[in-house]
């Protein structure tokens, strides 16, 4: 009675045992002969994807289940990088005669000789100046020329895409990860495939220049991958949210969810297995590496904690958009994003201060998101903390003057926001911090209010400005002046 095959899973360690199959001493050089075979079959036909052929050994394979009507040759045809990889499935599966399989047959697919298909990426947000140069062109002769990107763009295997001294992009790609570029960054699609048959998804991104922050879907499969991968490291991971930053003198990782294992990259003449399983690292959320050039991994360390800002609350309606950050311990400097999303997909700003306060010009009104974190005295960055913030410039002017031959004080003021129903607030005092006011007129609906006789002396005041919109109160709280009078 003939036994069945045991069925092979995707699978790296599955070895291809036949003395199963009933093949006893003689299966054993079956066994050899089919793994030569299938790695003759790798070295005719190759990959369709740039590293593939070394992801997967001759004893990896995926279990395809026959219908009626196949034969051997259609399943190379539909699954395999080459059909004339028939003949390795043959003799891995013991099938002598290719036209006739039987429904219900389980046969074992080599993942060195599946089909890897591209996959597109899409351009999901952009903001400034973003290029792409596709399909991987240099910059010599007949290369194709860098192209402004356009939000929906699809680009594919390959393609390098940059962005300015303002610029920004977030990528997304087909299982649902994302991929955002900050400012003065440039990276290569260098992989995008998808295995035939098993879904296996391979991403590997080059990072030339700058930063990228990745929130990876986390893999389904053993053999999916996603790599970011610089002159100095690579980072691999499962379905996580991480950063890498390509800085002169270091590489920096830090990953915010999951886990990434963090090696160096393969240099001139050297096994890439073996340089990415040197010396390798996993950091874990919450933590992070710095590798200086040439150097070895760093060994992972705590991430500073994430900052909070003072009065996150407040309506920026100034002339230009301030946060003020309470001072983090340890912290050598800060960085400050907006977006116009949640998830700060949509950038269109980012700033790295020293001290612990940022402001941005040229911010048009709306509902936006800032995200803030410490920087540590060695470069990395720390944890997030995002909050919603509402942009509406209402910037309100104020002048004082003396009225030349009176004991008369003429306090004016104007809102930038033009509404008729307006209303301001006057508050003069003579200290500071404006308490005990001589002066607190409500209620002003005019952009003026004189005050007479006053006393010799120093004097502090400042405007206000109410106003009602869609149902919300809105004050905006001018800078307290100063004036002396003399007697």
């Amino acid at each position: 009675m003939h036994t069945p095959y045991a069925v092979a899973t995707a699978s790296r360690d599955d070895s291809l045992d036949f003395s199963k199959a009933g093949c006893g001493n003689e299966g054993r050089g079956s066994a050899m002969a089919v793994v030569a075979a299938i790695a003759t079959a790798v070295a005719l036909f190759g990959t369709s994807s740039a590293g593939a052929q070394t992801r997967f050994d001759a004893r990896a394979t995926a279990a395809y289940v026959t219908v009626a009507g196949d034969t051997l040759y259609e399943v190379a045809q539909r699954y395999l990088t080459d059909t004339g990889g028939w003949r390795a499935l043959a003799l891995l599966n013991h099938v002598s005669a290719p036209r006739r399989l039987p429904a219900g047959m389980t046969l074992r697919l080599p993942l060195a000789l599946l089909r890897r298909d591209s996959t597109p990426v899409s351009i999901v947000a952009l903001s400034g100046l973003v290029t792409a140069r596709m399909r991987g062109s240099s910059a010599g002769a007949g290369a194709s020329p860098s192209v402004p990107l356009l939000a929906g763009r699809i680009l594919g295997e390959n393609d390098s895409i940059s962005t300015g001294s303002d610029g920004f992009a977030t990528l997304e790609l087909d299982d649902g990860s994302y991929v955002s570029l900050a400012p003065n960054s440039r990276i290569m699609l260098s992989i995008l495939r998808k295995m035939a048959l098993t879904g296996i998804e391979d991403h590997v991104i080059e990072l030339q220049r700058g930063e990228v922050s990745n929130e990876v879907t986390h893999a389904k499969r053993p053999e999916d991958r996603f790599e970011v991968r610089t002159p100095s490291i690579v980072a691999g991971v499962r379905g996580t949210r991480f950063r890498v930053n390509e800085l002169p003198s270091m590489t920096a990782v830090e990953v915010l969810d999951g886990t990434v294992a963090v090696g160096t990259s393969a240099k001139a003449g050297q096994d890439k297995a073996a340089a990415d399983s040197a010396a390798s690292q996993f950091v874990s959320a919450g933590r992070g590496s710095a590798t200086p050039n040439g150097g070895a991994v760093g060994v992972p360390q705590p991430l500073l904690a994430a900052p909070r800002l003072v009065d996150p609350g407040k309506v920026q309606d100034g002339k230009v958009v301030t946060f003020n950050i309470e001072p983090a311990p340890s912290a050598g400097g800060y960085r400050v994003q907006i977006a116009r999303d949640a998830d700060l997909l949509d950038l269109i700003r980012d700033a790295r201060v020293q001290a612990p306060s940022a402001t941005f010009s040229d911010v048009p009104d709306g509902t936006y998101f800032v995200r803030v974190s410490a920087i540590d005295a060695g470069g990395l960055e720390g944890l997030p903390r995002v909050y919603a913030f509402e942009r509406r410039a209402n910037e309100l002017s104020a002048s004082a003057a003396h009225r030349a031959g009176s004991h008369e004080y003429r306090f004016a003021w104007r809102a930038s926001r033009a509404d008729p129903a307006t209303r301001f607030r006057l508050v003069l005092s003579r200290h500071r911090d404006l308490r005990d006011p001589i002066v607190d007129a409500v209620d002003l609906a005019e952009s003026s209010l004189v005050v007479s006789d006053l006393p010799a002396g120093e004097y502090y005041w400042r405007a206000l400005s109410e106003q009602y919109e869609g149902g919300r109160f809105y004050e905006t709280i001018g800078p307290v002046h100063a004036f002396t009078l003399a007697k």
